[in-house]
């Protein structure tokens, strides 16, 4: 049964290998701290993460992001150095007039979504090819964790966390139905489970989201933070699927498993974070099932 969920979102950011000693956004990375040491302070047995994928499998629990993928500049052994820091100027490479970029430039998030219309906008057919993410493969040579296991498997690493794991990887795509019996499976999984669920709201806040400005984000967003702050896991099983794809909403699959989890109950919520930076909806929030 569940005993504890979170919710987290998946970006880079989150990894301070990537960047150093430069706080990004230091509230999210507090907020999702809190969010997972709530997770942990019930004693579970083991720590289920969710997160989309390119299909729904079971990943290894010992896997975890390739994190020299966001950072050009990796050290000989291959991974990033402690005192590497994030390229941006990789994210676009949009220089100024002497080559190089302008101090007053910004990263051009609409690079993430690399298949735009004519109008310089995402086709609303498009994808978010997670595969982009996790582009290189193991010692194993298999592939690596997808964006949003492997921030998961991140998160707990930073708390500290050896226990029992499952990294589950859920299908972008999947319907309803199917996100919903596989929570229903997770919580089943042992005595006392943990779930974590991550990824992220809407990418189309604005004209420099990856996906540029779509107007239903906003209400999409609300609707899913109203739904979380009131344990409404009713109105997380209700989100439609298309139209998470067209807002780029990585976090659909993983929250209608947190629905199916809680199987018909209505957890207690604290939101600890609830913001769109760079055009992109992340929310934190721990649930505590009630009785």
């Amino acid at each position: 049964m569940i005993v504890r969920a979170a919710l987290c979102p998946s970006p880079p950011l989150l990894a301070r290998e990537l960047t150093g000693r430069t706080e990004i956004l230091p509230e999210l990375r507090a907020a999702c701290a809190a969010a997972v040491g709530d997770l942990l302070a019930a004693a579970p047995d083991v720590v289920a993460v969710v997160g989309a994928g390119q299909e729904t499998a079971t990943c290894d629990p010992d896997d975890r992001l390739d994190l020299s993928a966001y950072a050009p500049a990796a050290g000989a052994r291959g991974r990033p150095d402690l005192d590497d820091r994030l390229d941006l100027s990789a994210y676009p490479p949009a220089a100024g007039a002497r080559g190089r970029p302008d101090l007053d430039d910004r990263l051009d998030l609409s690079a993430y979504p690399p298949a735009a219309g004519a109008r310089g906008k995402p086709d609303p057919d498009d994808r978010l090819n997670l595969s982009a993410y996790a582009p290189a493969a193991g010692a194993r040579g298999k592939p690596g964790l997808p964006l949003a296991l492997g921030i998961g498997a991140l998160l707990l690493d930073e708390a500290g966390y050896a226990g029992p794991r499952v990294l589950q990887a859920v299908d972008e795509l999947a319907p309803a139905a199917a996100c919903l019996r596989l929570g229903r499976d997770l919580a089943g999984a042992a005595p006392r489970v943990a779930l974590l669920a991550v990824g992220d709201g809407s990418a189309r806040r604005g004209p420099a989201a990856p996906g540029y400005l779509d107007k239903r984000a906003v209400p999409f967003d609300g609707a899913v933070e109203r739904a979380v702050r009131a344990g409404d896991m009713a109105a997380l099983a209700r989100l439609d699927p298309d139209l998470a794809r067209d807002l780029m909403a990585t976090g659909r699959a993983a929250w209608q498993v947190l629905a199916g989890a809680m199987d018909g109950t209505r957890p207690s919520a604290g939101i600890r974070y609830a913001d769109a930076p760079f055009g992109v909806a992340y929310l934190v929030a721990a649930l505590t099932p009630r009785g």
